[in-house]
């Protein structure tokens, strides 16, 4: 018969082990919240590729582990709910997408480990240093607002003689602004900014770049933006603008440019530091990652449709040509 001594003492030891050993200690399944900023049904990319991901590195849904899924619906205002909602059903980690979505899942919780996918985590002040980010926050930064400015001069090779271009983008990310001011400044071109933080302003704000008469979009990365590229590869092409992204898959899937990482490359970033926590890491001693590959894309059948000729300058560069 135990003494209460052993008694206490097997508990506390109990408290001080990592989640990941308590949970197989009692087989309860570790619990995963993700919270989606676009709508449920509209460019959803992450949730099959995770699940396959997490699969690879030991974590069976409905097994050893539980995935939450929800959606904001293009609607940062949403975020917060949301981001309540984890921390009432007690998850064990939270990812989430884009500066409003991390600070949202940063007001409701000091303590669940959060794994973020954005811009500069660093830049956005939502984590102290790359190499020890501090506190219960880790992710990717993916490097979105330094090629900003790297896109724009890919547009100003495809059009030299543009003197006007546009900039859509989400006003809740201006990390790359002064950069991609001072890179229009020396291009000698006028930059028109359009910024959009819903699908109702995404619609008025490709609208007002129409009615500006710019030779070329320069789209910059947002999760609410990502969500409705669609919408912008359809307005742009009855408009005949040239205009480049964010994500490679973008022009794959018919827009006419696309430079930076790959979403898939950078969702298996995720879903390893996702297990890591799970496993027992701590988000402060989690450095951020970046991503290690970037691909330029172009869709030669777009470009065509729009009476664009590529120079080879830039067809020498890209990474895959898409016919």
């Amino acid at each position: 018969m135990l003494t209460r001594r052993q008694v206490v003492t097997a508990l506390t030891l109990s408290a001080l082990l990592p989640a990941a050993a308590r949970a197989q200690a009692t087989k309860r399944r570790m619990v995963v919240g993700v919270i989606r900023v676009n709508p449920r049904d509209v460019n959803e990319t992450f949730v099959e590729p995770f699940r396959r991901h997490m699969a690879s590195l030991g974590w069976t849904e409905n097994d050893n582990v539980e995935f939450v899924f929800t959606w904001a619906d293009g609607r940062n205002d949403a975020l917060p709910k949301l981001a309540a909602d984890m921390v009432a059903r007690k998850v064990d980690v939270i990812v989430t997408f884009g500066r409003p979505g991390t600070i949202a899942a940063q007001k409701a919780t000091a303590t669940i480990p959060i794994i973020a996918m954005t811009d500069n985590l660093v830049a956005s002040g939502l984590v102290k240093t790359m190499a020890r980010p501090g506190a219960n926050t880790t992710g990717v930064s993916i490097l979105a607002t330094e090629l900003d400015a790297k896109r724009l001069e890919v547009l100003r090779e495809l059009r030299p003689s543009a003197r006007r271009i546009g900039v859509l983008h989400d006003p809740t990310i201006n990390i790359s602004m002064p950069d991609v001011k001072a890179a229009g400044r020396a291009m000698g071109v006028e930059l028109i900014f359009a910024p959009a933080e819903t699908q109702v302003e995404i619609v008025g704000a490709i609208r007002t770049l129409i009615e500006a008469k710019v030779a070329a979009v320069n789209v910059h990365a947002s999760p609410t933006l990502n969500a409705y590229r669609a919408y912008q590869i359809e307005a742009f092409a009855r408009a005949r603008i040239a205009a480049i992204y964010e994500w490679p898959e973008t022009a794959e899937q018919g827009g006419l440019m696309g430079y930076g990482p790959r979403n898939t490359g950078v969702y298996a970033q995720v879903a390893e530091l996702v297990n890591k926590v799970l496993r027992g890491a701590r988000p402060a001693e989690l450095p951020v990652e970046q991503p290690t590959k970037f691909e330029l894309v172009i869709n030669a059948k777009t470009a065509k449709a729009l009476g664009i000729t590529i120079p080879q300058s830039i067809l020498q560069r890209a990474d895959r040509v898409v016919q």
